[in-house]
């Protein structure tokens, strides 16, 4: 594993301390838990009364299916931190029948670690890494009702307490962050948020859902076209198998589909812009982070500001 990256934001040109967060350019993890996916465990609740049907019946084939597909990563969260990962994409839900309150993260089915225990991960690894910032993203919230959101809540304020970073801060930028001791941008997809200063609105997220590059690639141009949004918001660059597309090439899995059409996307990458322009680029999220080089090639786009200033 390259460990190049761990500290890259510590590890920046003075010249890019004062730019706001929003126009750096910041690698992220697309389904960042999809890693330890529980084979065994059950459908998520939004799946269709069909597919359970049939999952019940022919498990011995949906689930190896289901494994290779709704596997995005395979890196633990620890590793990809250490990468240069600073967006997470968690999506967060309750089991079925559980009578706990433990929750799950969730990608057609559920993982084997709980939501609280990889989160006291990532506030460890912090504690070792004081000058880095992440910013989670938490969302879907599939079987979690009001009281169930309220105890999650109060357990992220005791789990990162003066890390997180209050949304009402006017402008985030690493110097800022930094002064105060934040190391937290925490959004939370749900109108619970606007109760807690420490909760950051969902985040916009460009998904192409196009199983090609060059789908995926039209896509976000499309929406580079239309003008970046005024704060954080993530250019996915992973690409997505509906059941037709993945019937008829049962021999692929989602990694060799982001294998083979990795060198286009890397191309485009290498492209793009941070910075304030409308068609500039912040957050760019994939899936195998750890053997694709997205870290460092996200990373090294942010070179482009300080040239971009030094011609200013």
């Amino acid at each position: 594993m390259d460990l190049s990256c761990q500290d890259w934001m510590s590890d920046l040109p003075e010249e890019l301390w004062d730019v706001p967060l929003a126009h750096l350019a910041i690698p992220g993890s697309h389904d960042a838990m999809s890693y330890c996916l529980d084979i065994n465990s059950p459908l998520v609740r939004s799946e269709s009364d069909f597919f359970r049907l049939l999952d019940g019946l022919f498990s011995c084939f949906t689930r190896p299916a289901i494994f290779k597909w709704a596997t995005t990563q395979d890196k633990s969260i620890e590793e990809q931190l250490s990468m240069g990962i600073r967006f997470f994409d968690l999506r967060i839900a309750h089991k079925p029948n559980d009578s706990s309150s433990d929750l799950y993260f969730t990608h057609v089915i559920y993982t084997h670690l709980t939501v609280l225990e990889t989160l006291l991960s990532v506030a460890t690894w912090l504690d070792s890494h004081p000058k880095e910032i992440v910013i989670l993203a938490c969302s879907h919230f599939e079987g979690i009702d009001d009281k169930l959101h309220q105890s999650f809540i109060l357990s992220l304020k005791r789990l990162f307490g003066s890390k997180l970073c209050p949304r009402k801060e006017p402008v985030v930028t690493l110097r800022s962050l930094w002064a105060s001791g934040y190391q937290v941008v925490l959004s939370y997809d749900s109108q619970l948020a606007a109760r807690h200063e420490e909760l950051w609105p969902a985040i916009p997220y460009w998904w192409a859902n196009q199983h090609t590059a060059q789908g995926v690639i039209t896509y976000l141009n499309w929406h580079k076209d239309q003008g970046r949004p005024d704060g954080f918001f993530v250019s996915g660059l992973n690409l997505t198998a509906d059941r037709y597309y993945i019937t008829k090439n049962l021999k692929q899995s989602l990694q060799t589909l982001t294998f083979s059409n990795w060198e286009c996307l890397r191309e485009w990458l290498e492209e793009q812009i941070p910075g304030s322009d409308p068609k500039s680029l912040n957050i760019i999220a994939g899936d195998f982070v750890g053997p694709l080089p997205l870290c460092p090639l996200v990373i090294a786009l942010n070179q482009k500001l300080i040239r971009k200033n030094a011609i200013r």
